[in-house]
C-alpha cells in the first residue's frame, strides 16, 4: 500500500513497516528531521502496521492492534494527540482503538472503526462531520454514520463515506457541488449522495468527487471548468454524471486535480490535470476524458498527490510518475524531467570536506573524490595524489547519511551504525584510538544513529531517540559534558533531548530541537554560541530569541540558521561577510541576512555561505578567494548575491573552499577550489562559475 500526500509519499511494506519520502518541512516523513528525502526512509518504531494515509503535511498509520499513529504538521490538531504541537516522530492518536483504516485531508483526519463508525479530528472550515466548525485535537464521532466500508478526504475540506448498503454520504465543503447532493451548500453533518445506490468506493479530488458503482461504472460531480469530470462537457455537476469511456473499473484513486482508475483487464486510466506528467501517458497534456497510462498494469492500489501518482502492483512493487521536485517519487533523483546530461557523480546527496567530497547514491553506496593525505577517501591508501573522479568506498552498503570534516569522512548505515575514516588525531573517529584510518571503522558502542556531524576535531552523532553523543577534542568544552577532557569513544551529551539535527564547528557544537530552538556549547571567542557573550561554555545553552528554526549549518567559526518563514539568521565570525548582514563585524547574537527571504536550504563552507530559494535559484556570500561564490570573481561579498546560470537547484553542499548544487535533472554542479580534484570534474582546474560534474 502507498499513499501520496501533497508533496510526500508514505508506503506500507508487506512486513508491516512504514517508509516515507519526499517533502519534509513539517516532519511529515516521521524520521525525526525536517530534511527532504529523495529515497525512502523507514519510520522507526512502527511495526505491524496495516494501513497508512498522507495528508497535505501530516501522515497517519494504523497498527494491527487497532491503534492509530500520526506525525507531521499539527497546527489544527490533525494528529489527534490532544495538542497542536508539530511531531517529527509518530505519536499515538488519543483514545482511538479498533481502527481498520485511515484517510487524511489537508488539515483533518478520518478513521474507520471495525464497528463501521467514523471518527474525525483536526479542522476544516465547513466541519469534520460532528455538527460543528470547531477544531478538534482529539477524535470525535462523525454524526449518524454506521455500516461504513470506505472513506475519502480531500485537501479541499470535503469528506465522503460509502456504506455497506451501497449509499454514499458526504460532508464538509461543497462550494462546487462535490458532495453530490444537488446543492452547493456545505454540510456540517453527512448528507446522502443523490441517485447512486450501489457505490463500492469513492475518491476525492480538491473540488470534485468520483464514485465507483458495483457495475464497474464511474460517476463524478463537482467542478468541471475544463471538463475534468470526464463526462464530455464543461458543465458543473451537482449530482453524479457518468465518466465516459470507462467500464469494468475495479479500483479508483485521486490526486489534487487528477483521477486514476484500474479496470478488470489490468489496464490503468487517468484524466484531469497533467502539467507534471501525473497522468502517466507520456505527455503533459490536460485530459478531459480517460486515457490509458503507459507502464504498469493490474495495480492493487492507486493514489495521487498534488502532481504525482503511485501504483502498487500485486507483487508489492511500487510504480511512480509525475512531479518529483521534492523527491516524492522516491527514486533518489529530484527531477520529473528526462534530459540526460554528462555527470561523473549522480546521487541523492553530497557533502564537502576540506579538500574532498563525499557522495551518497540512492542505492546506499558511498563515493569519494579529492585529497587523500589522511585516508579520507576510504580506499585503503593515504596517497598524496588527488583523485579527480568519484570512486566507491569499499565495504559500505545501505548508507543513509554521509558527512565530511576537513580530513575525514563519515557514513551512517541503515542498521544505525556509524562508520568513519581519515584523520583521527583527537580520537574523532570514535574507534577508541587516535590512529588515522584509510578504510571505514565503526564508532564504538553507538546504535540507532540517524545523523552525524564533524567539522573540527570532534564529532557529534544524533540517535533516533533524540539524544546527542559526542567524542574527540574537548579543549573548549565542545563535547558538552561539562568538562574539557577529550574522549576517544562516544559519550552522551547530558541533558539534551528532543534533538532533530546537529552540526559541529571547529571548536563549538550546535543542536536543533524539535521545538525549533537552537542550543550551543563549546568555544565562543567570536560569539559562536550566539548567546550574546564571548564566554565559552561546556554544557548546552539555548540561543536566546531564536525560534521556529527548521535547519542549520555551521562554518569554521559561525552558524547559519534557516527559519520556517524562509529567513536566514547567522552569528559568530564574520571576517569575510559570511553572516550576510552587509558588514564584517562579529555577531554575538543572531543577525538576519540582508534582503533574503523564501529560503529552503542553507550550506556553509569554511567562511562562505550558500542558500537555496524556493524558486530554485542559489545565492552566496562570504569568502571568495577560490571563486567559491560562483560569481566569476574572487572578491568576498558581505550580502547575498545570486549565483549565475543556476535556476533549478534542488540541493546544496559546501566544502571549505568549494561549492556544489544539485540541479533538477539530477546533475551535480560545482565551483570554487579544485586543486585536489574535490569538484569531481576529472581535472584539477579551479572553477569560478558553476560547472556540470
Amino acid at each position: 500500500m502507498a499513499r501520496a500526500g501533497r508533496l510526500h509519499s508514505v508506503g506500507l511494506k508487506l512486513d508491516g513497516t512504514v517508509w516515507t519520502w519526499g517533502y519534509n518541512s513539517s516532519g511529515q516523513l516521521g524520521d525525526g528531521t525536517t530534511f527532504n528525502r529523495l529515497a525512502p526512509v523507514r519510520v522507526s518504531g512502527l511495526t505491524s502496521m496495516v494501513s497508512v494515509a498522507a495528508g497535505r503535511s501530516h501522515s497517519l498509520a494504523v497498527k494491527s492492534d487497532g491503534t492509530v499513529w500520526a506525525w507531521g504538521l499539527n497546527t489544527n490538531g490533525q494528529l489527534g494527540d490532544g495538542t497542536t504541537t508539530q511531531r517529527l516522530r509518530p505519536v499515538q492518536v488519543s483514545g482511538l482503538t479498533d481502527v481498520t483504516s485511515v484517510v487524511a485531508g489537508a488539515e483533518h483526519s478520518l478513521a474507520l472503526k471495525s464497528d463501521g463508525t467514523v471518527w474525525a479530528w483536526g479542522y476544516s472550515y465547513d466541519g469534520i462531520g460532528d455538527g460543528t466548525r470547531l477544531r478538534r485535537t482529539r477524535p470525535v464521532q462523525v454524526v449518524g454514520l454506521t455500516g461504513v466500508v470506505d472513506l475519502a478526504a480531500s485537501s479541499g475540506g470535503s469528506s465522503m463515506a460509502v456504506k455497506a448498503d451501497g449509499t454514499a454520504w458526504g460532508w464538509g465543503y461543497n462550494g462546487t457541488g462535490q458532495l453530490c447532493d444537488g446543492t452547493t451548500t456545505s454540510r456540517l453533518v453527512p448528507v446522502q449522495v443523490s441517485g447512486l445506490t450501489s457505490v463500492v468506493a469513492v475518491a476525492l479530488r480538491y473540488s470534485s468527487a468520483f464514485l465507483l458503482e458495483g457495475d464497474g461504472t464511474v460517476w463524478g460531480c463537482g467542478a468541471n471548468f475544463s471538463g475534468e469530470l470526464g463526462d464530455g462537457t464543461t458543465t458543473r455537476r451537482l449530482t453524479p454524471a457518468q465518466v465516459l469511456g470507462l467500464s469494468e473499473v475495479v479500483r479508483l484513486g485521486a490526486g489534487e486535480n487528477h483521477t486514476l482508475a484500474a479496470t478488470q483487464d489490468g489496464r490503468h486510466w487517468a484524466w484531469g490535470s497533467n502539467g507534471q506528467g501525473q497522468l502517466g501517458d507520456g505527455t503533459t497534456t490536460f485530459r478531459s476524458l480517460p486515457v490509458p497510462m503507459e507502464g504498469p498494469s493490474g495495480a492493487s492500489f492507486l493514489s495521487g498527490g498534488e502532481g504525482h501518482s503511485l501504483a502498487v502492483q500485486p507483487d508489492g512493487t511500487l510504480w511512480v510518475w509525475g512531479n518529483n521536485g521534492s523527491g516524492q517519487l522516491g527514486d533518489g533523483v529530484p527531477s520529473n524531467f528526462l534530459s540526460p546530461a554528462p555527470s561523473l557523480f549522480t546521487g541523492p546527496s553530497v557533502v564537502g570536506g576540506g579538500n574532498h567530497s563525499v557522495g551518497l547514491k540512492s542505492d546506499g553506496t558511498v563515493w569519494t573524490w579529492g585529497l587523500n593525505t589522511f585516508g579520507q577517501l576510504g580506499d585503503g591508501t593515504t596517497t598524496s595524489t588527488a583523485r579527480t573522479v568519484p570512486s566507491q568506498v569499499a565495504g559500505l552498503a545501505n548508507a543513509t547519511f554521509v558527512a565530511a570534516g576537513p580530513e575525514r569522512s563519515m557514513a551512517v548505515l541503515a542498521d544505525g551504525t556509524l562508520w568513519s575514516w581519515g584523520n583521527n588525531t583527537s580520537g574523532e573517529l570514535g574507534d577508541g584510538t587516535t590512529t588515522a584510518r584509510a578504510s571505514p571503522v565503526q564508532a564504538v558502542g553507538l546504535t540507532n544513529v540517524i545523523a552525524v556531524a564533524g567539522k573540527g576535531g570532534h564529532t557529534l552523532a544524533l540517535r533516533a531517540d533524540g539524544t546527542v553523543w559526542a567524542w574527540g577534542s574537548n579543549g573548549y568544552g565542545q563535547l558538552g559534558d561539562g568538562g574539557t577532557a577529550s574522549r576517544w569513544i562516544p559519550a552522551e551529551v547530558p541533558g539534551l533531548t528532543g534533538v532533530i539535527a546537529v552540526a559541529a564547528g571547529s571548536l563549538f557544537s550546535v543542536a536543533l530541537k524539535v521545538d525549533g530552538t537552537v542550543w550551543t556549547w563549546g568555544g565562543n571567542p567570536q560569539g559562536q554560541l550566539g548567546d550574546g557573550t564571548t564566554s565559552s561554555r561546556s554544557s548546552p545553552g539555548q540561543v536566546p530569541g531564536l525560534t521556529s528554526v527548521v535547519s542549520m549549518t555551521v562554518g569554521r567559526g559561525y552558524t547559519v540558521a534557516l527559519k520556517s518563514d524562509g529567513t536566514v539568521w547567522s552569528w559568530g565570525e564574520n571576517y569575510y561577510g559570511q553572516l550576510g548582514d552587509g558588514s564584517t563585524f562579529w555577531a554575538v547574537s543572531p543577525v538576519q541576512a540582508l534582503n533574503f527571504t523564501n529560503c529552503v536550504a542553507v550550506a556553509a563552507g569554511d567562511s562562505h555561505t550558500l542558500a537555496l530559494q524556493d524558486d530554485g535559484t542559489v545565492w552566496s556570500w562570504g569568502y571568495n578567494a577560490s571563486g567559491q561564490l560562483g560569481d566569476g570573481f574572487t572578491s568576498s561579498q558581505s550580502a547575498p548575491a545570486q549565483v549565475p546560470n543556476i535556476i533549478d537547484a534542488t540541493g546544496l553542499a559546501a566544502g571549505d573552499y568549494h561549492s556544489m548544487a544539485f540541479r533538477a535533472n539530477g546533475v551535480l554542479w560545482g565551483w570554487g577550489n579544485n586543486g585536489s580534484g574535490q569538484l569531481g570534474t576529472g581535472t584539477e582546474d579551479i572553477r569560478m562559475v558553476p560547472y556540470a560534474l
